[in-house]
């Protein structure tokens, strides 16, 4: 069984037991997160594709760790103006372990 839930702004495809990194959720590591938008649950044999949500499905995550993305340079330039920018980004993310999804 997996599922494709959304969460902050993007879609993401889990199953039972996956680690995923989500963008931040506040709470602390050991926290369980309840997820309500579910686009699609996916059984053996039976497939459930929301008009947007799937009525009554959740998927319930544990807050494995809070951390941070790897460094992201972004650099701009205009040619021939001696124009150059550098900059860096590193996104907050949130690890969860899925432990259960139902529908």
């Amino acid at each position: 069984m997996y599922a494709v839930l959304r969460t902050g702004g993007k879609q993401y495809k889990v199953a039972s037991g996956d680690l995923v990194d989500v963008e931040r959720i506040a709470g602390e590591a050991g926290d369980i997160i309840e997820f309500t938008e579910v686009l699609t649950l996916v059984d053996d044999e039976e497939v459930k594709v929301g008009t947007p949500l799937v009525e009554g499905a959740l998927v319930k995550g544990e807050i494995m760790a809070q951390k941070r993305g790897a460094k992201i340079l972004v650099f701009k330039s205009k040619r021939r103006k001696g124009y150059r920018k550098r900059r860096g980004h590193r996104q907050e993310l949130t690890q969860l372990k899925i432990t259960e999804i139902s529908g």
